[in-house]
């Protein structure tokens, strides 16, 4: 009697104390962002705003000879620029407000105008009339109430008339309301100026102990991390805000050509919104439109400002930044929107404004500390998963036209031999690593045998197209994958796989050792070689012990490959069949395809050993005088 065969692997259990423990920690992070965003708030903008003017620090010092006097000079030049921005904003901001009076009737109009096409079209309706009906039911059914004040004079309408008086304050309390209106921004200003002066007289003792924190066993490593990254960080705030200035220098500049009024406050505005990405300069440009629709009876002026931030923000996205820093901050877009949210959710408009620089700095440091790897990971724009790993996964779900897509992207660029060197193999080599230990289920084989054979068919050369899209995993349960997809170029080209008359040395022959991977590497090498012109085709073991067939010469045959994906265990083999080979073909030149490292030979048979399809391709193109696919 049979014994059953084995239960698949039972998953690993979930740690569970390990994510009650990981719950706990975030929760407690969160609240001390949330709780201490009084505290923790001046302090980011302290260490962001030192990275900022770090540069001008160390060329000051440069002069002054003295850290102290270059850091106080740039304190100073900074809180001048961050003062008078500030004074510009506010007395633009009072102007238009004394301004928007003058802009009423126009404001009316525009009103009237959008409720025309809007809601009016629907209250002339069906629904219209309904909601009507109901507002003169709803009014006949309520009766107003009245109530007047014994010994109150009334109105002729019945009305008592009443009149508030506000107390005129006295010098001290105008002057006591104005500093408590100021206080509080004064103060959190005052704490980022003293903060980040402190940490700019203490960098490089903050320095030593962030090295000592971090990485005390390996200090060289550490630091040339931390330099790295404090480098990175001060050139990517620099370049950012040198690219927002002059976004918001052309923006007045174009305000000032199509007559809009305030264009300092809207350019200010758009510099410092910019630091939001995706969405800061349309959150600007929406605004300044609604300012535009007010100033102008018509349409023109809000369509010539829309044209003018669509005009600006794309050269400085697609021209201005890539020169300056590149096309990525390194963060993925969906990370920058969920930051974005997160921040203003957790510290309001300020945490709007510091999103992107906060999630680049956790994104930097998960790329140098291993403990905040995970950072790097759900953050950045680098991919989680290498193109093998992703072949693997999407092989393991069957998702084989995902795989397709990819893979034809990338032969847009390089080789099928070095998509299958870098790409296909090392994903078979990952799922045989599982399938040693046990971690698939041979549901899940099947599934990927078949997949890598429906991607190899989608690639393949010679007008082979994929024959069985329709069936099942289980069709290569029984079938190597490198046998299947010769009978399916067989059926194309016969058996012998193309005509038997050929020129002399124009064929070359691929020959597996017998194994199923030696049947696919050596199928893969035969279809990477037709990709080049070459009259290649796959041989087994069986078909060289019966000879060659009735009209073929061996003078057609200008190369042979023997295939070997273990020759560690099967070059006995080999052995025996070299000499056979140079006996029948004794003008071909007779090459192995062996894995890299495993396995070395001096075989006086061979004239040459090549580890990869790449090598082997780029041997075929001396011999055939072709060029090889880069």
């Amino acid at each position: 009697m049979t014994p059953p065969p084995p239960a698949p692997p039972a998953p690993p259990a979930l740690p569970t104390k390990f994510h009650a423990g990981g719950l706990v920690n975030a929760a407690v992070v969160l609240g001390l962002l949330y709780f201490g965003r009084e505290v923790l708030v001046p302090i980011t903008l302290a260490v962001i705003l030192s990275l900022l003017i770090a540069p001008l620090v160390r060329k000051l010092r440069r002069f002054v000879r003295s850290q102290v006097w270059a850091v106080l000079g740039a304190v100073a030049v900074l809180t001048l620029l961050v003062g008078g921005l500030a004074g510009m904003i506010v007395s633009q901001v009072v102007s238009m407000a004394e301004s928007l009076p003058q802009y009423e009737t126009t404001i009316r109009d525009k009103l009237k105008t959008v409720q025309d096409v809007t809601t009016s079209r629907v209250l002339q309706g069906e629904a219209g009339r309904m909601m009507s009906r109901l507002g003169d039911e709803a009014g006949a059914a309520s009766v107003p109430a009245r109530a007047t004040l014994e010994g109150a004079p009334l109105t002729a309408s019945g009305a008592v008339p009443v009149e508030i008086r506000p107390r005129a304050q006295t010098p001290v309390e105008v002057i006591s309301h104005l500093f408590s209106s100021i206080w509080g921004p004064l103060g959190r200003a005052s704490i980022v100026l003293i903060v980040m002066v402190f940490v700019l007289l203490e960098h490089e003792a903050l320095r030593d102990r962030f090295i000592r924190l971090l990485g005390g066993s390996d200090i060289r490593r550490t630091t040339q991390a931390f330099n790295d990254a404090g480098e990175r960080l001060s050139r990517f705030f620099v370049s950012q805000l040198a690219v927002n200035v002059g976004v918001g220098v052309a923006v007045w500049i174009g305000l000032l050509l199509i007559g809009l009024p305030h264009g300092v406050l809207w350019a200010v505005l758009t510099s410092l919104l910019r630091f939001v990405p995706y969405v800061g300069v349309f959150i600007a440009a929406g605004s300044a439109a609604l300012l535009a629709a007010a100033v102008d009876p018509g349409w023109t002026l809000v369509f010539e400002l829309l044209g003018l931030f669509a005009a600006v923000e794309l050269v400085s996205s697609q021209v201005v930044e890539p020169q300056l820093y590149g096309h990525s901050t390194g963060l993925s877009p969906l990370s920058v929107v969920v930051a974005a949210i997160f921040w203003s959710w957790i510290w309001g408009p300020i945490g709007l404004l510091l999103s992107t620089p906060l999630t680049l700095c956790l994104v930097v440091a998960g790329r140098h500390i291993k403990g905040l790897a995970f950072l790097d990971v759900l953050l950045g724009d680098t991919p989680a998963l290498t193109l093998s790993e992703r072949f693997y996964q999407r092989a393991m779900s069957g998702d084989h036209e995902e795989i397709v897509a990819a893979a034809q992207a990338y032969l847009k660029r390089k080789s099928f031999a070095r998509y299958c060197d870098k790409i296909l193999m090392p994903a078979l080599q990952l799922a045989t690593a599982d399938l040693g230990k046990h971690s698939i289920t041979p549901q899940q084989q099947a599934t990927v045998k078949s997949t890598v054979a429906r991607v190899i068919e989608a690639l393949g050369t010679d007008g082979c197209r994929p024959t069985w899209r329709s069936r099942r995993g289980s069709v290569l349960d029984e079938t190597s994958i490198g046998v299947h997809l010769r009978l399916q170029r067989e059926r194309v080209a016969g058996h012998w796989q193309g005509p038997l008359e050929v020129p002399p040395g124009s064929v070359v022959l691929c020959i597996g050792l017998g194994s199923m991977r030696d049947d696919l590497v050596t199928e893969l090498l035969v279809r990477i070689l037709r990709t080049q012109e070459v009259d290649a085709r796959h041989l087994s073991l069986e078909d060289i012990g019966r000879g060659p067939p009735p009209g073929a010469s061996a003078g057609s045959v200008a190369m042979l490959f023997v295939v070997s994906a273990h020759p560690a265990d099967e070059w006995e083999r080999a052995a025996t069949l070299l000499p056979t080979l140079r006996e029948r073909f004794a003008d071909a030149a007779v090459i192995a395809l062996l894995p890299e490292g495993e396995f070395s030979t001096a075989d006086e048979a061979l004239d040459l050993v090549v580890h990869s399809f790449e090598e082997a391709a780029a041997e075929v193109a001396v011999r055939f005088k072709k060029t090889p696919a880069s």
